[in-house]
């Protein structure tokens, strides 16, 4: 899992050992699993795997009563002081006015620390010392209010850090999201009629039958007054989610919402009560979900994303899951995800009952066409039985097995050593790269490069065999591992044949799924095996062709909120139901992109390939757009797109036409909002 190479700023750790203190102290089955080895766990696991050494370590500091006042009531925070000095049964007994809270002699301090640490995160990120990070913390934060403890909670780290972020640093929208399984309800009602903080939470719900048993976790409530809107709340009304659910979500509801919102920072209560094997979600998305969603997160607010530990009550998916998520933050590649990708019946009910909530307050949703909500189906996630997912010899033996060949494929699948090459047929100084992006000197035998030219005249040039040649050699490294991802410079009058070599040179190297984007004037290759190897996805200024499964044209969407559309509700949800072990970008004549749409483009396809994205550009581009595209390939954040403007009408209508004719083969495009 090791890398030599991290973007420039890097990720902050933020930890004390103090907060390992606080253990019940009573008997209390519902409170003994937030537990000390929680942490010590996960810092074993960061360690093992070299993490830890590659983040900027910071010992976290208590938060003054000051700041703990930012969102919560002084009586509060003076009973919670008053803990210190209490006995055993003093504590049970003030326990016992709370629901599912335990207090301990050093429950101030560490909750102090927690809220701290928090707050040095979000310092350390909007000042530049760090460009994201991870608080890890307990206790943690979420369902505490302005004045009541409640799940664990004390303080509210989140909360609190968010009115810091406004207050000190003078932020205006800031986005948090709360992939805990439980509804984080004291954020909601701190944040509900505030319009500068966009709450996204999913939750285990089941039509209110889960804790904390609320109504207000329902779909339906969407914020108060001037905050209405910027409440979203996803139920899960069955256990079992898993991958394609989560990632459904973040691609047909969350993203949308946050390009249309536009943060400046976003906050994450990372709880890994959703993730496979814990006792409390009971749901089976795998540890490197966490990596795939941090980096689709990443590409907002310029990549200034926070995470702050919640829940997670499996200690060996908990330490896994948080070890893919800094690794994510670390920019590297995520792992990919094991398939097929095929949302659930009830993951989709959900989803569309909330764009239906919501679209009222959103142009992003309005212009989806939302139908309203199904009624609730019976139908069990991914195929799986309705139980849930006991526990026992069987399940426990279960999610160890996949947490031991998550493991397996780590060793499988390690790190390349060079992370971004570029093979530029004239490298130029003014790019702006990273010092550790390789400018590739080296190329493939000439006569190699001859062969693989002989059927395209366009290729007969002593220039673009040289640039042909440069191309191969860096695809081989790709493949072979060496390489994670990489840019070549390709001659404008040669780019439909060069991308045909790499088509084939890629299938006869051991590429078994390839995705190729082709934007601007760039024909299919005509006799393209049409065998389930290649996806070709045309984005073209041409009249859409009728699709196929394999071959797809859409019009080239206006530069605004089309091409985001485009790329949320067409491209991703293709290369993730495709699961492509390379992706090929190729960016030809007239593909009218300005440098922070192609670097979004690029940023999110190294997702669904394990970070192997070949980006092909016309040697007459810019230099500026190969420099944005080799920043982004090698994990640093898109530019930012400016304010949101909805697509035009046309492309509204041709991109959901498109969509409904594929959705049948290609499931992660279903929005059932859509349906009918």
């Amino acid at each position: 899992m090791q890398s030599n190479h991290s973007p420039a700023m890097g990720t902050a750790l933020v930890y004390h050992e103090d907060m390992t203190a606080p253990r019940l102290l009573w008997d209390d089955p519902e409170c003994e699993i937030e537990c000390p080895e929680r942490l010590t766990a996960v810092l074993d696991h960061l360690q093992q795997f070299g993490l830890e050494q590659r983040c900027l370590q910071l010992s976290a500091r208590e938060a003054s009563e000051a700041e703990l006042g930012l969102v919560h009531s002084p009586e509060y925070v003076a009973l919670v002081r008053g803990t210190q000095d209490l006995g055993k049964g003093e504590l049970q007994a003030l326990s016992g006015q709370f629901d599912a809270v335990y207090f301990h002699p050093s429950t101030f301090h560490c909750a102090r620390l927690a809220a701290g640490a928090a707050l040095q995160l979000v310092d350390a990120v909007l000042l530049g010392a760090a460009h994201n990070g991870l608080a890890l913390v307990r206790p943690p934060g979420h369902h505490s209010q302005r004045a009541a403890a409640n799940g664990f909670c004390v303080f509210n780290n989140v909360a609190i850090a968010a009115e810091h972020a406004k207050r000190k640093h003078g932020l205006h929208r800031i986005l948090i999201v709360d992939w805990d399984i439980h509804h984080g309800q004291g954020t909601q009602y701190i944040f509900e009629d505030d319009p500068s903080v966009l709450y996204f939470s999913w939750h285990r719900y089941e039509h209110g039958r889960f804790w904390p048993f609320l109504r207000e976790s329902d779909a339906d409530t969407v914020g108060r007054g001037q905050g209405r809107g910027f409440t979203v709340n996803l139920p899960w009304n069955q256990v079992g989610m898993g991958n394609a659910d989560y990632m459904a979500a973040f691609l047909h509801l969350l993203l949308p919402l946050a390009f249309e919102f536009d943060p400046e920072l976003v906050l994450v209560s990372a709880g890994f009560d959703s993730a496979i094997g814990d006792p409390e979600g009971q749901m089976r998305a795998t540890p490197e979900c966490f990596a795939h969603l941090t980096r689709l997160l990443q590409v907002l607010a310029g990549g200034r994303v926070c995470a702050v530990l919640e829940g997670g009550y499996h200690l060996e998916s908990l330490a896994q899951s948080v070890c893919m998520m800094v690794q994510a933050l670390l920019g590297d590649p995520a792992p990919p995800l094991p398939g097929p990708l095929m949302p659930c019946q009830s993951a989709l009910e959900s989803i569309q009952s909330v764009r239906a909530a919501q679209a009222p307050h959103w142009v992003s949703l309005q212009q989806q066409d939302v139908a309203p909500a199904l009624s609730p189906s019976a139908h069990s996630p991914e195929g799986g039985p309705l139980s849930v997912l006991p526990g026992g010899p069987a399940c426990e033996a279960a999610v160890a097995a996949a947490l031991s060949s998550l493991l397996d494929q780590r060793r499988l699948h390690p790190t390349p050593p060079v992370r971004t090459a570029v093979a530029l047929t004239a490298p130029d100084a003014s790019l702006g790269l990273p010092p550790d992006v390789l400018h590739q000197e080296k190329s493939a035998p000439r006569e190699e490069a001859e062969a693989w030219a002989r059927p395209h005249g366009s290729l007969a040039q002593d220039e673009a065999l040289t640039a042909l040649a440069k191309l191969l050699y860096l695809l081989d490294g790709i493949l072979a591992g060496q390489v994670s991802s990489g840019i070549a410079a390709v001659r404008a009058s040669a780019v439909v044949a060069t991308l045909d070599v790499a088509i084939r040179r890629g299938l006869s190297r051991g590429a078994q799924r390839l995705f190729c984007v082709a934007l601007g004037q760039l024909d299919r290759p005509l006799d393209l095996p049409d065998d389930g190897r290649t996806l070709w996805l045309s984005i073209s200024g041409k009249e859409a062709a009728a699709p196929s499964m394999f071959h797809v044209s859409v019009a080239l969407p206006g530069m605004t909120g089309g091409f985001l559309s485009c790329i949320l509700g067409l491209v991703l949800p293709l290369a993730y139901g495709f699961q492509p072990d390379l992706v090929l970008v190729a960016l030809g004549p007239a593909h009218g992109l300005q440098g922070p749409h192609a670097a979004l483009l690029a940023a999110v396809l190294r997702g669904p390939a394990g970070g192997r994205v070949l980006a092909l550009v016309e040697e007459e581009s810019t230099p500026e757009l190969a420099g944005v595209l080799a920043r982004v390939l090698h994990g640093e954040a898109p530019p930012s797109l400016g304010p949101f403007s909805g697509a035009a009408p046309e492309d509204v209508r041709a991109l959901r036409d498109l969509r409904r004719q594929l959705a049948p083969q290609w499931k992660m495009l279903q929005v059932a909002g859509e349906a009918g």
